[in-house]
């Protein structure tokens, strides 16, 4: 049962033609209209139905406007970069101890990350650590030797980008309270990490059909794209 507040929402918004997302955002924004800092959120549908194989998209973005988040990170390392870790305000910091408390479901993080000596280790985890969407690797900067950087990246603000078996890709680019400048920034993050993306497949067409925009109890309205990719 939809609530009054839905109700007085535009019911139409669908219907509209795509506009371009410094207009959009600010038509979002008013549909804010709920108790609480809303999310704003995007949704891609991908053009990933190939004749040979379907398109799988998994990466991480570093967002410029951050995201409005609190991120917990863990890392699991060999002793010498232990204190590099805590430096870093990593919230978690150990080796085989930590491996062991998470064997045990002791879980208390968003993020994980690893040395590559110490992946064999936590590589047998992954019924735990997989369904989670922990499981570090490599392509999105979780198994590294740099750890302070890439802590200081998760703290600061990251997104991953990931669709799924129906080409759809949903993700916050911040919230409500964020100024318009920030939420911009962190769009256009992820639209040049698609690009860029793009470039690494072999794909037939565009990779992306259309844009959807939302905030997380409003409803959404379709972007225009500056250039089809």
């Amino acid at each position: 049962m939809k609530s009054k507040r839905y109700k007085k929402l535009p019911t139409n918004s669908k219907d509209k033609a795509p506009d371009v997302v410094d207009k959009v955002l600010k038509i979002i924004k008013e549909n804010c209209t709920a108790n609480f800092d809303e999310s704003i959120d995007l949704s891609f549908r991908i053009n990933n139905k190939q004749k040979k194989n379907e398109i799988n998209l998994r990466t991480v973005v570093n967002m410029p406007g951050g995201t409005g988040k609190v991120i917990k990170v863990a890392v699991v390392c060999e002793e010498a970069k232990i204190q590099e870790a805590k430096d870093a305000k990593a919230d978690l910091v150990g080796g085989d101890d930590l491996v062991e408390k998470i064997k045990n479901g002791n879980m208390n993080f968003e993020k994980l990350i690893c040395t590559p000596s110490m992946m064999i280790k936590l590589s047998k985890l992954g019924k735990i650590l997989g369904p989670k969407g922990l499981m570090p690797n490599p392509k999105l900067g979780t198994v590294t030797n740099e750890i302070a950087k890439a802590i200081s990246e998760a703290k600061a603000g990251q997104a991953e980008v990931r669709n799924d078996k129906d080409g759809n890709i949903g993700l916050s680019i911040g919230k409500k309270s964020f100024n318009d400048e920030k939420i911009i920034k962190n769009y256009n993050a992820i639209i040049e990490s698609l690009e860029k993306e793009k470039s690494n497949l072999t794909i037939k067409g565009d990779l992306v059909k259309q844009v959807f925009i939302t905030s997380s109890m409003g409803v959404s309205y379709k972007i225009k794209l500056d250039k089809s990719f």
